[in-house]
């Protein structure tokens, strides 16, 4: 898909307003834009930084500083010798991404899945409040297991605006190999691009220790998820119970 060319007024534009924006930056909220708007998808690469430059009639060096902060906030990938592509849940790199849970002992590895649901119901008002929408709008609850070395590790209880997932079903879950994002992604055009959590210590109910197979009262892991697409907009709410006593949850901080 092409897109018609900005002008060098129209990247100035926000100088006129109340606030000033740096140009670098006005060019990264175009290119935002233009991820938004799907002109390019997940994996894809996007046009050269002289292209882009001329494009939006700006220095590649405006450009370069657009896409590095870009990068750096894990919409982009940049590889050496091939371009600068948008990120993608799909790669190995990318797709756990969100996922921190780590092995005490050994290098992490890829986890299993068991899908134990996938439906369409009606939003609560503690759900639909967090996903903006109304209580009582259509969302998809999907329940599964995470497995390591074949012993479940992670309950996850996901919810999903159900306008952008329609079609989302049982079947169409267990056909897909990667991770859920990955599929969002393809066939939904729906990027987690970042994502707010709530972490805090529980104890294992008589539901949560009988599929994670501890004794009811364990300590588990809460972890509670809000993710967004670009604009800052929640399409996903998503709790899990972490079994962490062969695993930890890491996070950097920068």
């Amino acid at each position: 898909m092409s897109a018609s060319p900005v002008s060098p007024s129209d990247a100035m534009r926000a100088d006129t307003g109340p606030s000033f924006s740096p140009l670098y930056r006005q060019i990264k909220d175009l290119l935002i834009a233009r991820l938004q708007a799907g002109e390019w998808r997940a994996g894809e690469a996007i046009p050269s930084e002289i292209e882009l430059a001329g494009r939006f009639g700006v220095s590649q060096g405006t450009v370069r500083k657009a896409v590095d902060e870009l990068a750096a906030e894990n919409l982009l990938v940049r590889r050496q010798g091939k371009g600068t592509f948008v990120a993608t849940h799909a790669e190995q790199q990318q797709q756990y991404r969100f996922l921190r849970l780590m092995p005490d002992e050994g290098q992490p590895s890829g986890l299993g899945r068991q899908l134990l649901d996938c439906r369409r119901q009606r939003a609560p008002a503690w759900i639909a409040r967090q996903l903006g929408m109304r209580a009582g709008d259509a969302m998809v609850e999907v329940r599964r297991i995470l497995q390591s070395e074949g012993r479940p590790v992670v309950l996850d209880d996901i919810w999903l605006p159900g306008d952008l997932f329609k079609g989302l079903t049982t079947e169409r879950l267990n056909r897909h190999r990667g991770p859920f994002y990955g599929l969002f992604e393809t066939e939904f055009g729906v990027h987690m691009i970042r994502a707010q959590e709530k972490i805090r210590a529980v104890v294992a109910d008589a539901d949560s220790s009988a599929l994670l197979q501890v004794p009811e009262g364990a300590p588990l892991l809460s972890v509670e998820r809000l993710s967004y697409t670009y604009g800052d907009k929640p399409v996903e709410l998503r709790r899990g119970l972490y079994n962490t006593s062969t695993h930890f949850y890491r996070n950097d901080l920068n």
